[in-house]
Protein backbone atom coordinates (compact mmCIF):
# COMPACT_ATOMS: atom_id res chain seq x y z
CA UNK A 1 0.00 0.00 0.00
CA UNK A 2 1.36 3.46 -1.22
CA UNK A 3 1.39 5.96 1.76
CA UNK A 4 -0.43 9.63 0.89
CA UNK A 5 -0.37 12.24 2.22
CA UNK A 6 -3.83 13.78 2.66
CA UNK A 7 -3.99 17.58 2.00
CA UNK A 8 -6.02 19.77 4.23
CA UNK A 9 -7.98 21.19 0.80
CA UNK A 10 -8.58 17.16 0.67
CA UNK A 11 -10.79 16.40 3.31
CA UNK A 12 -13.64 14.78 1.62
CA UNK A 13 -15.40 12.01 0.93
CA UNK A 14 -14.96 12.49 -3.00
CA UNK A 15 -11.65 12.98 -2.99
CA UNK A 16 -10.40 10.03 -0.30
CA UNK A 17 -13.12 7.00 -2.18
CA UNK A 18 -10.97 6.99 -5.33
CA UNK A 19 -7.28 6.07 -3.26
CA UNK A 20 -9.23 3.74 -1.15
CA UNK A 21 -10.36 1.76 -4.06
CA UNK A 22 -7.09 1.67 -5.57
CA UNK A 23 -5.72 0.54 -2.21
CA UNK A 24 -8.39 -2.06 -1.28
CA UNK A 25 -9.53 -3.21 -4.39
CA UNK A 26 -11.52 -6.55 -2.56
CA UNK A 27 -13.74 -3.92 -1.02
CA UNK A 28 -16.58 -2.97 -3.33
CA UNK A 29 -18.01 0.75 -1.86
CA UNK A 30 -21.02 2.05 -2.97
CA UNK A 31 -23.79 4.94 -2.32
CA UNK A 32 -25.92 4.55 0.28
CA UNK A 33 -28.13 6.10 2.96
CA UNK A 34 -25.23 5.80 5.66
CA UNK A 35 -21.85 4.92 6.18
CA UNK A 36 -22.05 1.36 6.56
CA UNK A 37 -19.82 -2.40 6.61
CA UNK A 38 -21.93 -5.10 5.30
CA UNK A 39 -19.67 -8.43 5.67
CA UNK A 40 -22.32 -10.85 3.97
CA UNK A 41 -21.97 -8.40 0.49
CA UNK A 42 -18.31 -7.34 1.09
CA UNK A 43 -19.81 -3.63 0.85
CA UNK A 44 -18.80 -0.69 2.10
CA UNK A 45 -21.99 2.07 1.70
CA UNK A 46 -21.14 5.61 2.56
CA UNK A 47 -23.57 8.63 1.67
CA UNK A 48 -23.37 11.89 0.40
CA UNK A 49 -24.69 13.72 3.75
CA UNK A 50 -21.12 15.24 5.80
CA UNK A 51 -19.08 13.81 2.69
CA UNK A 52 -17.29 17.29 2.59
CA UNK A 53 -16.28 17.32 6.13
CA UNK A 54 -14.10 15.62 8.17
CA UNK A 55 -16.45 13.20 9.94
CA UNK A 56 -17.37 12.15 6.92
CA UNK A 57 -13.45 10.93 6.13
CA UNK A 58 -13.65 9.61 9.74
CA UNK A 59 -16.68 7.49 9.01
CA UNK A 60 -15.46 6.87 5.60
CA UNK A 61 -12.07 5.72 7.64
CA UNK A 62 -14.21 3.31 10.42
CA UNK A 63 -16.02 1.13 7.73
CA UNK A 64 -12.88 0.34 5.90
CA UNK A 65 -11.35 -0.68 9.61
CA UNK A 66 -14.76 -2.93 10.16
CA UNK A 67 -14.10 -4.21 6.52
CA UNK A 68 -9.93 -4.44 7.21
CA UNK A 69 -10.63 -6.47 10.38
CA UNK A 70 -13.16 -8.72 9.16
CA UNK A 71 -15.97 -8.09 11.18
CA UNK A 72 -19.45 -9.67 11.23
CA UNK A 73 -22.58 -9.14 12.61
CA UNK A 74 -22.29 -9.59 16.57
CA UNK A 75 -24.75 -11.21 18.68
CA UNK A 76 -23.66 -9.73 21.75
CA UNK A 77 -24.26 -6.47 23.42
CA UNK A 78 -21.19 -5.80 25.37
CA UNK A 79 -19.23 -7.54 22.17
CA UNK A 80 -20.52 -4.93 19.56
CA UNK A 81 -19.45 -1.90 22.08
CA UNK A 82 -15.40 -4.06 22.47
CA UNK A 83 -15.80 -4.20 18.56
CA UNK A 84 -16.51 -0.57 17.98
CA UNK A 85 -13.75 0.32 20.05
CA UNK A 86 -11.06 -1.72 18.18
CA UNK A 87 -12.43 -0.31 15.23
CA UNK A 88 -11.46 2.95 15.94
CA UNK A 89 -8.46 2.23 16.72
CA UNK A 90 -7.98 0.67 13.21
CA UNK A 91 -9.49 3.40 12.21
CA UNK A 92 -6.70 5.85 13.32
CA UNK A 93 -3.83 3.42 11.75
CA UNK A 94 -5.31 3.69 8.38
CA UNK A 95 -5.95 7.14 8.84
CA UNK A 96 -2.02 7.20 9.49
CA UNK A 97 -1.51 5.70 5.83
CA UNK A 98 -2.94 8.91 4.73
CA UNK A 99 -1.97 11.64 6.93
CA UNK A 100 -5.51 11.80 8.73
CA UNK A 101 -6.09 12.13 12.28
CA UNK A 102 -9.20 11.03 13.94
CA UNK A 103 -10.22 13.25 16.32
CA UNK A 104 -10.29 11.79 19.99
CA UNK A 105 -13.51 13.54 21.25
CA UNK A 106 -15.50 12.94 17.74
CA UNK A 107 -14.25 8.56 18.42
CA UNK A 108 -15.34 9.39 22.31
CA UNK A 109 -18.91 10.42 21.09
CA UNK A 110 -19.32 7.65 18.68
CA UNK A 111 -18.83 5.56 21.53
CA UNK A 112 -20.95 7.09 23.98
CA UNK A 113 -23.97 6.62 21.60
CA UNK A 114 -23.15 2.91 21.98
CA UNK A 115 -22.54 3.02 25.49
CA UNK A 116 -25.82 5.02 25.87
CA UNK A 117 -27.33 2.15 23.55
CA UNK A 118 -26.20 -0.89 25.39
CA UNK A 119 -27.20 0.96 28.75
CA UNK A 120 -31.14 1.33 27.70
CA UNK A 121 -31.55 -2.14 26.50
CA UNK A 122 -29.91 -3.43 29.64
CA UNK A 123 -32.18 -1.66 32.27
CA UNK A 124 -34.48 -3.81 33.63
CA UNK A 125 -38.08 -2.49 32.34
CA UNK A 126 -39.40 -3.15 36.16
CA UNK A 127 -37.16 -1.92 38.62
CA UNK A 128 -34.32 0.02 35.82
CA UNK A 129 -31.18 -2.20 37.38
CA UNK A 130 -28.76 -2.60 34.87
CA UNK A 131 -28.14 -6.11 33.75
CA UNK A 132 -25.84 -8.34 31.43
CA UNK A 133 -27.26 -10.35 28.44
CA UNK A 134 -28.07 -13.63 29.16
CA UNK A 135 -28.17 -15.03 25.16
CA UNK A 136 -29.08 -12.91 21.92
CA UNK A 137 -31.57 -10.49 23.10
CA UNK A 138 -32.61 -11.58 26.14
CA UNK A 139 -31.37 -10.33 29.58
CA UNK A 140 -32.81 -11.31 33.14
CA UNK A 141 -32.68 -8.40 36.32
CA UNK A 142 -29.95 -9.38 39.07
CA UNK A 143 -32.64 -8.11 41.39
CA UNK A 144 -36.33 -8.51 40.57
CA UNK A 145 -35.54 -11.72 38.25
CA UNK A 146 -37.80 -9.96 35.34
CA UNK A 147 -36.46 -11.05 31.69
CA UNK A 148 -36.76 -9.30 28.75
CA UNK A 149 -35.91 -9.55 25.15
CA UNK A 150 -34.92 -6.84 22.66
CA UNK A 151 -34.71 -5.95 19.14
CA UNK A 152 -31.62 -7.33 17.28
CA UNK A 153 -31.74 -3.84 15.14
CA UNK A 154 -29.29 -1.70 16.37
CA UNK A 155 -30.86 0.83 14.10
CA UNK A 156 -34.28 0.62 15.33
CA UNK A 157 -36.16 2.15 18.66
CA UNK A 158 -35.14 0.49 22.06
CA UNK A 159 -38.18 -1.91 22.95
CA UNK A 160 -37.95 -4.40 25.91
CA UNK A 161 -40.76 -7.14 25.86
CA UNK A 162 -41.10 -8.04 29.09
CA UNK A 163 -41.12 -12.03 29.01
CA UNK A 164 -40.94 -13.23 32.58
CA UNK A 165 -42.32 -10.36 35.65
CA UNK A 166 -41.41 -12.13 39.17
CA UNK A 167 -42.44 -9.07 41.87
Amino acid sequence: MVAYYWQSSMNSVANLLPILEKDYPDIKFIPGKTFAWSPRKGVIMYTSHQANSDHGVWALLHEVAHATLKHKDCNNDFDLLKLERTTWEQACEIGKKYGISIDNEHIQDCLDTYRDWLHDRASCPNCKVVSLQRQDGLYKCFNCKTAWQVSNSRRSLITRKTIIENK
